[in-house]
């Protein structure tokens, strides 16, 4: 299961039975999955022109999951005593996909501060105890994707010939603030490279430590966040990247 991802360099890690409960149980939808996931592209251009936020490409796999029927859904739980409802809460699932054998839930959590686990893995965590779910999927940056967006990024744009703000403002590749065009004109006065000096940047303060990527993800599983809930976690490569 999940052969080709694996191939490509795709972080995979299943807990708590989960390859076995998609094998048996959901063997079309987990094919879906790993029909997107293996053709999905991110652009250099477009990552850095959307300021690291989630880029077309990205927005473009979650129309192509709704597609197949992995749509968002809110999770209504109502307790009731003696005919009386006493509380009302709901669980909000970005990618829901509801099968003969039970539902899957899926999380995108492509840039967002570290806490987001937290808060999706818990939330599976209740909705699996419900019987709601049957395994909860995260999908986020990988371990070779995070290791490498600083040097990807940085020859991106040696092979573009960026070599200044005005090139950047001329294709329209993002929004810098002044603070931050200033921390790149003092690396550049001192010697280095405006692809290096601006990637630099860049990269810190969009794709940082606290930010949600694979290492971030599975330091939390090693310390049961989500338990008993059937997980499966994968982490998008640096090969998905392209000019």
């Amino acid at each position: 299961m999940l052969s080709d991802l694996r191939a490509a360099g795709f972080d995979i890690l299943a807990k708590n039975h989960a390859e076995a409960i998609l094998a048996h149980d959901f063997p079309r939808q987990i094919e879906e999955l790993e029909t997107v996931l293996r053709d999905f592209r991110i652009s250099l251009r477009e990552l850095v022109g959307g300021g690291g936020g989630e880029s077309g490409q990205t927005q473009r796999m979650r129309h192509e999951l709704s597609d197949l029927g992995w749509g968002k859904h809110r999770f209504a739980v109502q307790t009731v005593v003696d005919g009386r409802e006493r509380e009302a809460v709901s669980h909000e699932v970005d990618h829901v996909r509801f099968a003969a054998n039970g539902s899957l839930a899926l999380e995108i959590e492509w840039n967002n501060k570290d806490p987001f686990f937290d808060r999706d893995l818990e939330n599976f965590h209740r909705l699996h105890a419900l019987s709601a779910i049957s395994l909860g999927v995260i999908v986020t940056r990988g371990r070779s994707m995070q290791d490498a967006m600083l040097r990807r990024i940085t020859g991106w744009m040696r092979d573009e010939g960026l070599t200044d703000e005005d090139d950047l403002d001329r294709l329209g590749l993002g929004s810098r603030t002044a603070a931050q065009k200033r921390n790149v004109a003092r690396q550049v006065a001192r010697g280095v490279p405006f692809p290096e000096a601006f990637a630099k940047k860049f990269v810190a303060d969009k794709f940082g430590p606290a930010t949600t990527h694979w290492a971030k993800l599975e330091d939390r599983v090693a310390r049961g966040v989500g338990n008993p809930c059937p997980l499966l976690l994968i982490g998008l490569p640096e090969t998905i990247l392209t000019a």
